[in-house]
């Protein structure tokens, strides 16, 4: 057995089967991004600080690059769950003096207030665990953190996405300016679906879960795998079933 079927096995199947074109343009976009937020952080808070800032950044940048049309990486969830749990980190910090104890307070509480707000963003239980065990550097900050370097980290970030991901008409950022109409599904094929958009919806309701995917992506992804149904395929090679 090879290398690469060895890799196969052991990986599974490819979750995110996108091109190499698509993978290279989410690490170009990354690049461009995080250097941008390395040279402010490190300005204000030096080594340490900037060491423990610029990890929820890094994540961020995975959501803004690799999947800019999902509902964590629009601009309110970005912005709203990064100043938001570094304010509770902050205010944790100031409250308990345990810094062990206020870690974890602040994390499950920004899981929480990200979810009341709707700007759930993974990276915001970064920020709130980097605000605590930040150190002297970054606790001699207070709330002023909130406004440089962290506020223009965050606009940094979203204006390298939006600029970066502008000629692409499949990557444009936020999803609300693609020049696709909302589902990328034409009026007429939605109407004539087999399952009404409402009934996606629904069904999505129903999950008592956050799901990382919009109705819209949903109701295309319905459209993409109906259309793909009643086309002709070719034969498959016998060969290719049994090996």
């Amino acid at each position: 057995m090879n290398i690469v079927k060895m890799w196969s096995r052991w990986a599974g199947k490819d979750p995110h089967p996108a091109s190499h074109v698509e993978k290279l343009l989410s690490a170009i976009g990354a690049f461009l991004g995080i250097l941008g937020v390395l040279i402010i952080s490190h300005g204000v808070l030096g080594g340490q600080g900037t060491a423990l800032v610029v990890t929820s950044m890094g994540a961020s940048a995975v959501l803004l690059f690799a999947a800019p049309h999902s509902p964590l990486s629009q601009p309110w969830p970005v912005l709203g769950g990064h100043m938001l749990s570094s304010a509770i980190g902050i205010t944790c910090i100031l409250l308990i003096h345990d810094t062990l104890t206020a870690a974890a307070v602040a994390v499950a509480l920004s899981i929480a207030a990200m979810y009341y707000l709707r700007c759930l963003h993974p990276p915001g239980g970064a920020a709130a665990l980097a605000v605590v065990m930040g150190g002297e550097s970054m606790h001699a900050l207070g709330y002023a953190y909130l406004v440089v370097p962290l506020l223009l980290n965050v606009m940094v970030l979203l204006s390298v996405a939006m600029l970066f991901n502008a000629p692409f008409q499949h990557r444009r950022y936020p999803l609300r300016i693609a020049k696709l109409n909302p589902t990328g599904v034409p009026n007429e094929i939605e109407e004539k679906a087999m399952i009404a958009h409402s009934d996606l919806v629904y069904a999505l309701s129903q999950i008592d879960s956050f799901i990382d995917v919009t109705e819209e992506d949903l109701l295309r992804i319905y459209h993409l795998a109906t259309n793909h149904a009643h086309m002709p395929h070719a034969p498959v090679a016998q060969d290719s079933l049994t090996g």
